[in-house]
């Protein structure tokens, strides 16, 4: 009897599960006319399926004035995209971030996007994205440069080429004993020490606020991207001394009662601190340099900087008191000190700005200096002014008389609407959309 063949059964159907769909983060910043903008990082997954296989795409929900559909493009296969946006518009938008995976299951994500306004030099200008407040760098080496914040204690390491978020950060609030801010101004590098001062001064209603007096020493190891900072010491008697050397020499300076309770940090007659650097061929004597006071402030005169003769030592706790020397002034066409950096050469760079607090439209200059208090300073340009924030702070310094020789400076942003909705920077909730400028600048 002949055997029949029984019918195959059928192939099991293949199960494919929901999509999955994760951002690197969740609220991007970019600008218009932006070279560089931040990315993020679309990480992609469904069960029973390749990743290769997913589709990913981006679509404008909300405001298309900023960024529209067309203006978001998703970059690279399998499991991990790149996503980037080119603004339009200044202002904030959700994007819709959907994925489609096999069997004809999808997921989406929303990604909230802010976009800021052109600025000049938009070619040369990069973002430091999770602060607005940059207010001190120094370089790294590698390409990289630690940037200190003025309404935090934190320390980020950021790529000087890019914009985006830092790779490292630091705080050493709890191993120096502080709980507020610093406010940090001004930091200055010597081999693999790093040096940092807060301004010294009262806060911006005239209070006394001693955590602001601090002075830091960080060690520095590594370099680049895998540089690693750790507290070398501290010292908290560089105020008291200053105002007790300008008292015994006839109150020339007026410091006592510029830092007086009640006296507001930022006036022509004030107590505020910004620059920090060595002097020409030393490792022992640093310039301490003034926002606050000109001298003489009736007048609205020069700049004052303050050489603090054995400046390491107050912080390794070999000496007791700062001790100083001569005092300089110099002509800065009626401008303060706002950063002070000097290189192996003798070369220094000024960043000349006002003394008035929250101004970021009064004028803003570059200068050069040779470190001689019996030499002026030659300005070598004028730096934009307007929405852009208030120029704080210069990584480094080329050889000056080198054809092509370029600074990289850095904004404070904390009092620019950034995204025109007529919010201070520093009071933004989200920290990714808080950001700093650095620009580069032809120098001759």
């Amino acid at each position: 009897m002949p055997v029949l063949a029984l019918p195959a059964a059928p192939a099991s159907a293949v199960s494919y599960g929901t999509p999955t769909i994760t951002f690197s983060t969740g609220y991007l910043s970019g600008a218009v006319g932006a070279t560089g903008d931040p990315t993020v990082t679309v990480t992609v997954a469904q069960s029973g399926a390749s990743a290769s296989a997913l589709t990913v795409a981006a679509s404008a929900s909300t405001r298309t004035a900023v960024a529209r559909t067309g203006d978001v493009t998703v970059t690279g296969t399998g499991g991990t995209r790149s996503l980037a946006v080119t603004a339009q518009g200044v202002g904030y938008t959700d994007l819709t971030v959907k994925v489609t995976g096999l069997g004809g299951k999808s997921a989406t994500r929303t990604l909230h996007y802010a976009a800021s306004a052109a600025v000049p030099n938009s070619a040369t200008s990069r973002y430091l994205t999770g602060s607005s407040d940059a207010s001190a760098a120094v370089d790294a080496g590698g390409g990289y440069l630690v940037v200190g914040d003025d309404e935090s204690n934190t320390l980020r390491l950021y790529d000087r080429a890019g914009s985006g978020a830092p790779l490292h950060t630091w705080d050493f609030s709890t191993a120096l004993g502080v709980s507020k801010e610093i406010d940090i101004e001004a930091a200055t590098r010597v081999g693999d020490t790093i040096y940092w001062t807060g301004s010294l001064g009262n806060n911006k209603d005239g209070v006394v606020k001693p955590d602001r007096h601090t002075v830091f020493a960080t060690t520095i190891t590594g370099s680049g991207a895998t540089t690693q900072l750790s507290l070398a010491g501290s010292y908290d008697g560089l105020r008291d001394d200053l105002i007790s050397w300008d008292s015994a020499h006839g109150d020339r300076y007026g410091f006592a009662a510029g830092a007086a309770e009640g006296q507001a940090p930022k006036q022509i007659d004030g107590f505020n601190v910004e620059g920090l650097e060595f002097a020409p061929g030393s490792t022992t004597t640093a310039y301490v340099g003034f926002r606050a006071p000109l001298t003489p402030a009736v007048t609205g005169g020069r700049a004052l900087l303050v050489p603090v003769t054995n400046f390491p030592s107050l912080l390794d706790g070999s000496d007791a008191h700062a001790t100083f020397g001569d005092p300089i002034e110099l002509d800065l066409g009626g401008l303060s000190i706002r950063d002070l950096r000097r290189n192996g050469l003798g070369q220094y760079l000024i960043v000349a700005g006002s003394w008035a607090a929250e101004d970021n439209s009064a004028p803003y200059a570059l200068y050069r200096w040779n470190g001689r208090a019996d030499s002026r300073p030659v300005k070598l340009l004028d730096l934009p002014t307007g929405e852009y924030g208030a120029w704080e702070a210069v990584a480094d310094v080329p050889d000056l008389d080198a054809p092509g020789a370029r600074a990289q400076l850095i904004t404070d942003d904390g009092s620019a609407d950034l995204y025109h909705d007529g919010t201070d920077a520093k009071d933004l909730t989200h920290p990714e959309w808080k950001k700093s400028r650095s620009t580069w600048f032809a120098l001759n």
